[in-house]
């Protein structure tokens, strides 16, 4: 996400922050910069324009000149001004209505819309308890009213009988009054898309909206489609009035131009992003975390909220038990390579951590990468359950059953046995320290024990001092050992939470006390 535009900008900023002092000319530079990645990013030309005209105005002024450090006070401008752009504040769904309340899906024919609408009533059912229902009104699409169904089944949520022959009104009519009657909290309603924009399709969007009066009307635009998603987003505003946007694939557009560029065309807020295929990789979209991540100052809070939603508490809070009695066997550390992976892997928690982004090329060079998770899982899995209680008995020939097994050389085997023997020498030193380790495993999101009242406001503001609590540093730089891969260098200690997170990055190697290099 915004890959591209990130790399640009960081390399403009090292400019700036290089030097002691700036001329008006330097900030010119800099803006010309980053006109041009802003455009190179598929970022509307008008909001191109009214950007750089914002930060020229704060940069050049006194503001910049009395500034102890003027190149990290342009940064902070940029920040601010990205912040605006983005839409200031973070606003969700809203669900604040007399149930049921409606949402209708809009957008053209393969922007994600369904899959989407079926993202967003998961996260309904799971997160917030909410009963919902979804109702397809796509009529033309062959198999589309069967496809919302599956996926429906696949997530547990409920759909509407599916009745040949009816046309998007009455499907949408018929949805209502199911949902009265069943007692549903929510009704989604899947509209039919096109190809592109033409009248019938706007007729009929009309029509349903003026017989189910919904409460929300969320434009599904693919990000891919740069600055076509601006006048796309315009137009279905001026016929149906949309109340907010979900952008769809936002992990495969390093630009993110439509991103950046739609809430300042139309004034209407982000709310949702799509970041993969899965039927969870959906996001609340949070303006000053996009800009955060933008100009590689991380985002701990939505790290942390993306662990309290993905890992297994309980499963945590017993490895948290272990680990505090020096019990770290092989299960242990399959779960958390299996919970690493459910956060995204090592991509995905990196980029979310301030400093490191600036690491990718080393870390590519690393060879570490997100499919060595299932290959270190996949190398436990060929082991014994004996086996995986007592390492100790992996001799050679236990070692090369073992390789085959997971389609690995045995070189590999003996790297993940190094790693698990580090870090079970570190559980036992831990644990004859009384409550260290305890006080370590302690949650950022709550949990037992650690920081049980901590918001996001305060986390936010740990991310920008570098500090996590017991007062564990952030890593800056390349940390030691790191490019050794999964086996190499010392690990450090457990970090970024506990119960909930157990481990955290501080247990991978090379990310406790390691020299930088």
């Amino acid at each position: 996400m915004f890959e591209s535009l990130s790399d640009r900008l960081s390399g403009i900023f090292d400019k700036l922050t290089g030097r002691g002092a700036l001329s008006e000319n330097d900030v010119n530079e800099a803006l010309r910069e980053i006109r041009r990645a802003l455009i190179e990013a598929d970022v509307a030309l008008p909001v191109v324009r009214s950007f750089t005209d914002k930060v020229r105005n704060r940069a050049v002024g006194a503001e910049v000149v009395k500034s102890v450090t003027p190149g990290q006070m342009v940064v902070k401008i940029v920040h601010d001004q990205l912040v605006e752009m983005l839409g200031a504040e973070s606003q969700g769904v809203d669900l604040n209505a007399a149930a049921p309340v409606t949402i209708m899906m809009v957008g053209l024919q393969g922007s994600g819309k369904t899959t989407t609408t079926s993202k967003i009533a998961r996260r309904l059912t799971q997160r917030d308890k909410r009963k919902v229902l979804m109702a397809s009104l796509d009529t033309r699409r062959p198999a589309a009213q069967e496809q919302l169904k599956v996926l429906g089944e696949q997530n547990d949520v409920d759909t509407l009988p599916i009745v040949e022959g009816q046309g998007p009104v009455d499907i949408a009519k018929r949805a209502m009054t199911a949902a009265k009657l069943g007692g549903y909290d929510v009704v989604l309603l899947d509209t039919a898309g096109r190809t592109h924009i033409d009248e019938p399709l706007m007729v009929e969007m009309a029509d349903v909206k003026s017989a189910t009066q919904p409460h929300e009307i969320l434009l599904v635009a693919d990000a891919l489609t740069g600055q076509d998603a601006v006048n796309l987003a315009k137009n279905f505003d001026e016929r149906v009035g949309i109340t907010g946007i979900a952008l769809t694939r936002m992990d495969g557009d390093g630009r993110g131009g439509a991103a950046l560029s739609m809430h300042a065309v139309t004034g209407k807020p982000v709310k949702l992003v799509g970041t993969g295929e899965k039927s969870d990789a959906l996001e609340d979209f949070h303006p000053k975390r996009i800009a955060d991540r933008i100009l590689g100052m991380g985002d701990i809070v939505s790290l942390v909220e993306k662990a309290a939603e993905a890992i297994d508490a309980e499963k945590a809070a017993e490895m948290a038990r272990r680990m505090q009695k020096g019990h770290f066997d092989l299960n242990d550390l399959a779960e958390q390579l299996k919970q690493m992976e459910k956060l995204g892997g090592m991509s995905g928690m990196m980029g979310m951590l301030p400093g490191v982004g600036k690491m990718k090329k080393q870390i590519e060079a690393s060879n570490i990468d997100d499919k060595m998770f299932k290959r270190q899982v996949a190398i436990i899995q060929s082991m014994t359950k004996i086996e995986k209680r007592k390492p100790e008995l992996l001799k050679a020939s236990r070692k090369k059953r073992i390789a085959a097994g997971a389609g690995v050389g045995v070189a590999e085997v003996n790297k993940l046995l190094k790693m698990h023997r580090q870090m079970a020498d570190m559980m036992k030193q831990m644990g004859k320290k009384k409550g260290m380790l305890g006080k370590m495993m302690g949650g950022l999101t709550g949990g037992m024990g650690g920081m049980p009242n901590v918001d996001p406001k305060q986390l936010e503001e740990m991310s920008k001092s570098g500090q996590l609590p017991g007062g564990m540093e952030l890593p800056k730089g390349l940390p030691g050992g790191f490019p050794t891969g999964m086996g190499g260098g010392m690990p450090g200690l457990p970090g970024l939470g506990g119960p909930k997170m157990p481990g955290g990055l501080g247990s991978l190697p090379g990310f406790g006390k390691g020299k930088k290099k």
